[in-house]
């Protein structure tokens, strides 16, 4: 299951997490968002209990956005410990997700 992680929440489903979090920037009328959206959905049923997945819209949360120079979208941050420890910017196969949050595990 994905979260919807908005500004107004972000540090507690974020920052505060005891377990990895993948956040994925995006917004409805990006194309390569709309490739990448059900490969986020499907790792987070592979990771259930593991990982914590989250959707952050740049339209609607424009603070988070800024606050993590977000430029590009699709961008998916890999956070451990409340820190960001990796990083992928634009459209990619499930199985590049899949190593890095491996990696973070």
């Amino acid at each position: 299951m994905t979260i919807e992680i908005t500004d107004s929440n972000f540090e507690e489903v974020v920052i505060n997490s005891d377990k990895p979090v993948i956040v994925d920037f995006w917004a409805e009328w990006c194309g390569p968002c709309r490739m990448v959206g059900p490969i986020v959905k499907e790792l987070s049923e592979d990771f259930e209990g593991k990982v914590v997945v989250g959707k952050v819209d740049v339209d609607s949360n424009p603070q988070t956005s800024a606050k993590f120079g977000i430029r590009n979208i699709p961008t998916i941050l890999f956070f451990k410990g409340g820190q960001i420890v990796d990083k992928q910017v634009g459209a990619v196969a499930k199985s590049v997700l899949t190593s890095k949050l491996e990696a973070i595990l």
